[in-house]
């Protein structure tokens, strides 16, 4: 059994809040140009999921859910995930919103307008 004095010493360690600062000082620069790259990027998707939602009469209560559907989508992007992998990834994520009390329709509309992704091949 470790001793409850060692392990203080260690989270002590570990939570230096100089130490924490200086690093993400170092680190800052590099964050927020990726946060400039990408903050448009997500911006503009969002804009094209309340496009669908718009035209589809979705309730403005439910667009964080449908929303957060949409960012799903685009980490399958993000993570260079395409063709029928990206289908069969999109419709699993269908299922779950789906699940969650969505419109299937809505969600299809979603995958296929913002994300240019198909419905999976068939077995």
């Amino acid at each position: 059994m470790e001793d409850p004095t060692a392990r203080i010493a260690k989270w002590n360690t570990k939570y230096n809040t100089e130490r924490i600062k200086a690093v993400l000082d170092e680190m800052r620069p590099t964050m927020y140009a990726k946060v400039q790259a990408v903050f448009p990027l997500i911006t503009a998707m969002e804009l094209r999921v309340k496009q669908v939602l718009d035209s589809s009469g979705v309730p403005t209560r439910d667009y964080p859910s449908y929303l957060n559907f949409g960012r799903q989508l685009w980490a399958l992007g993000r993570k260079d995930i395409s063709g029928e992998s990206a289908a069969q990834e999109a419709a699993v994520e269908v299922a779950k919103w789906v699940a969650r009390g969505l419109t299937q329709a809505v969600l299809q509309a979603i995958r296929s307008d913002v994300f240019n992704i198909s419905a999976p091949i068939a077995p």
